[in-house]
């Protein structure tokens, strides 16, 4: 028997470099993960490049860059009360929202409760409805609660802080489940096979394991309730106007670079807290 031996140069040319077709896919690949993010981030460039046009009526190319603006903004006295209406409200319905979410999460999760498909999806429910669909829908259910009971709801500050509750639920749910679902029950069981009683293991073990989901749905609460129009819309009243609505307004009687300025302001802060929030809790790893 003949041993045959193949020389470099008689192996196919496909076979000793990769193909042309798969780098052209990783190509076609990696362009369209660049236009993906050139998408996604071209508004907010936009935004914040507007806020230093010096001309009212925006044009391109910019006569001049300015700061003037960011002073316009600052000299406004609605935008600083909506600010500190916003965070209030954000504040309140995450420091309500998170707890309840999160102990629905671990009943959700851990308990065996009949229909928790069910249940699960009634919580999510609200981040799937339009939110200006769910604002109506609260003005009317206000409206009809204030006849029933004889007081004021809407426009009120617990009024607001109870709609906003419906949009900190869900987000506490839908990260704290997803915390949890990827824990390892180990350190639990070894703990409570050694005799710890079940509060102690929670609060010892449960609970900071929980931990960066909790932080992250914190988060994600409070800045769905600070930035929310929609919903917050048909609920103000004189004042107790958010800072979303008050931008509206503005919008109505003048149109210059002062939104942009407020714009950017809300997104140096968003950035800001989640590179803080990303420093302490990997929100890859949840979100």
């Amino acid at each position: 028997m003949s041993v045959v031996s193949l020389s470099p140069a008689s192996v196919p040319a496909e076979t000793s470099k990769p193909g042309l077709s798969v780098a052209i896919g990783r190509m076609a690949f990696r362009a369209a993960v660049a236009l993906a993010y050139a998408i996604i981030f071209a508004p907010i460039v936009m935004v914040i490049v507007i806020s230093f046009f010096d001309q009212e009526i925006v044009s391109f190319p910019p006569g001049a860059l300015t700061l003037r603006w960011y002073v316009n903004a600052w000299a406004q006295r609605d935008f600083a009360r909506g600010f500190v209406t916003s965070l209030q409200i954000a504040l309140a319905a995450t420091a309500i929202g998170v707890p309840v979410g999160t102990a629905a999460a671990l009943a959700l999760v851990r308990a065996k409760l009949p229909g928790r498909g069910l249940v699960n999806t009634f919580l999510l429910a609200p981040l799937a409805v339009p939110a200006i669909v769910a604002g109506s829908a609260l003005y009317m259910f206000y409206l009809r609660a204030e006849d029933w009971l004889d007081m004021d709801i809407k426009a009120t500050f617990g009024g607001l802080v109870a709609a906003n509750v419906l949009i900190t639920i869900p987000w506490t749910v839908r990260l704290v489940s997803a915390s949890l679902s990827g824990l390892d029950r180990a350190a639990e069981e070894a703990a409570a096979n050694l005799g710890a009683r079940p509060l102690t293991v929670f609060r010892r073990i449960t609970l900071p394991m929980m931990r960066p989901g909790i932080v992250a749905a914190a988060l994600f609460s409070f800045v769905s309730s600070f930035e929310n129009l929609e919903l917050n819309l048909l609920l103000v009243g004189p004042g107790r106007t958010t800072l979303p609505v008050a931008m509206l307004s503005y919008l109505e009687f003048r149109m210059d670079p002062t939104l942009a300025a407020v714009a950017t302001a809300q997104i140096l802060m968003v950035t800001i807290l989640m590179l803080v929030t990303d420093r302490f809790v990997k929100l890859s790893r949840i979100v």
